[in-house]
């Protein structure tokens, strides 16, 4: 079986930090570096006769479809000058970082930074308990996830527990110019910026790996790019990490297969998986998430629209609830028995794609697959439909099958595109077919600090283990850290946890302090 840098490849459905895993069968690998533009599409015959619609190009389209604000509105630096153009120091003299606007921005930052820190009890108590023991004292660590408010506040408790931390985004629209500019300031190496393009997006990890006078031994990847590209590049580098922390399904899966090929040479946590990412990250913040994106980007009311969720894992039961819950008129689409009972049980119709494609208003992506939704579909939806993907891919959309020269990109919003085709109908794409919550609308800091915890936890125990404990393999997060991030969660709802009793405890085979329930428990 080929390794990691035989099955993923880098091209316009790979970069920028939406990652998903390519066929060998269908294209080569290529470096890192290799940036392979979009054609320019050209507007139709039909549309050069009317007014209704702008005129634009693709490039044009996807060139300036992104702020450099972040997604909250704040502020402008109003500087065309790429980041990388740029010579910028902090205050303190080092201009060991790339950001949009160190400047202007970093002060705005350290504000978004303070607001989520209120809300990520979790992660902070974490800081808390463990800033005097340092159990992360001599970790390097290189970090390449979305960079936001509250991902700062994980790298900036990682730096307290004594690690040296490099970072680089996993997104090239899901950053936080401001928060990274704060970042910057504190001192922290990040190469970050919103709307990175495809060289820059690789360039900005290669300069958190390579860096002179420090050797990274541990990885915490969303997606695993920087896996990826230490791997490939820097082989020699990779052997002597200590460990590989992966939130993300797309990482997880990857990771699997360099194990079963045997080319896994250090051990990984499969975080992604552990209960307090899956039950809270995936389903709770989603749910609220999808409709503050849908509602910030298109203005649209829920009330009676048909929508269809593809998938019904974690995060597309957050979405379909959520939007049922608004009175939407929900749809589900699944390929797993198990999970479409789940969603026939619980009051949604599960159907094929093609059943409900024309009358369909909304068409939400929650499957972690390629080319779910593909030109096909998009050629049957109606006019008006607003198409977006909430799952951490960005294939799930065949995006590439827009870019042709018969229809017409205009760019109406930060974010949101109408695809228009010859006859004047036309589509809403949100975020080019990413991630959409993490480009187009906030999330919720409280289950991001359930997840940054489990991160944390994580690397502390990959890195402090003992010789041996964990083999070159992926692994789970041991059932007791779920169950302590948990706890350090609870005194926000003034939750009190009953004790079991010492015959209770006997009775049911249990240690009294936990573990309560066994690996396979589904919760």
């Amino acid at each position: 079986m080929n390794n990691l840098a035989d099955t993923v490849v880098v091209d316009p459905g790979f970069g920028g930090g939406d990652k998903q895993q390519q066929a060998v069968a269908q294209t080569q690998p290529q470096d890192p570096s290799v940036v392979v533009p979009p054609p320019a599409t050209k507007q139709s015959s039909a549309l050069k006769k009317t007014n209704r619609y702008r005129s634009r190009s693709l490039s044009a389209s996807s060139t300036d479809s992104f702020s450099s604000a972040s997604y909250t509105g704040s502020s402008e630096d109003g500087d065309d000058v790429p980041p990388r153009e740029k010579v910028q120091k902090n205050t303190k003299g080092s201009s060991d970082f790339c950001v949009r606007n160190i400047a202007a921005q970093h002060a705005f930052g350290r504000r978004e930074i303070e607001i989520a820190e209120q809300e990520m009890p979790g992660i902070m108590a974490l800081r808390k308990r463990a800033a005097e023991d340092k159990p992360l004292k001599d970790a390097k660590i290189v970090g390449c996830t979305h960079i936001n408010a509250q991902t700062a506040v994980l790298i900036e408790t990682l730096s307290e527990l004594g690690a040296s931390v490099r970072w680089a985004a996993c997104n090239i629209y899901s950053t936080q110019n401001e928060v990274a500019a704060a970042l910057a300031e504190s001192g922290i190496p990040i190469f970050a910026w919103r709307g990175e393009t495809e060289e820059d997006f690789w360039w900005c990890i290669d300069r958190c790996v390579n860096a002179e006078n420090w050797q990274p031994n541990m990885i915490l990847d969303d997606g695993g790019d920087a896996t990826h590209l230490m791997l490939k590049k820097y082989p020699t580098m990779f052997k002597l990490v200590k460990g590989i922390v992966e939130e993300s399904v797309t990482g997880v899966h990857r990771l699997y297969q360099l194990s079963k090929a045997g080319k896994l040479t250090v051990p990984a946590m499969n975080v992604n998986d552990s209960v307090t990412k899956t039950k809270f990250d995936n389903l709770y913040s989603c749910k609220e998430s999808i409709l503050d994106s849908l509602k910030r980007s298109t203005d649209v009311m829920f009330g009676g629209k048909q929508v269809v969720v593809c998938g019904y894992g974690d995060v597309g039961k957050g979405c379909a609830q959520a939007l049922k819950g608004q009175g939407c008129i929900v749809y589900i689409t699944e390929i797993d028995p198990i999970c479409a009972l789940q969603a026939s049980m619980d009051g949604f119709r599960v159907v094929k794609l093609n059943e409900v494609i024309r009358n369909v208003d909304i068409v939400v992506t929650a499957t972690g697959n390629k080319n779910v939704v593909v030109r096909e579909h998009m050629d049957k939806m109606k006019s008006g439909c607003i198409v977006c993907n909430m799952g951490h891919s960005n294939t799930e959309i065949d995006v590439n099958g827009l870019r042709t020269p018969d229809l017409t990109w205009e760019k109406v919003r930060s974010q949101v595109d109408h695809i228009i085709w010859p006859e004047g109908k036309y589509i809403i794409l949100l975020a080019e077919g990413r991630l959409v919550n993490l480009s187009c609308s906030s999330i919720p800091s409280f289950a991001v600090s359930i997840t940054s915890a489990t991160q944390a936890l994580a690397l502390i125990e990959l890195f402090n283990a003992p010789p041996g404990r964990y083999k070159s393999d992926v692994y789970l997060l041991p059932k007791k850290m779920d169950e302590y991030v948990a706890s350090l969660h609870l005194p926000t709802f003034d939750a009190h946890l009953t004790e079991l009793s010492d015959e209770q405890a006997k009775y049911m085979g249990l240690n009294k302090a936990g573990p309560f329930k066994p690996n396979y428990y589904r919760y």
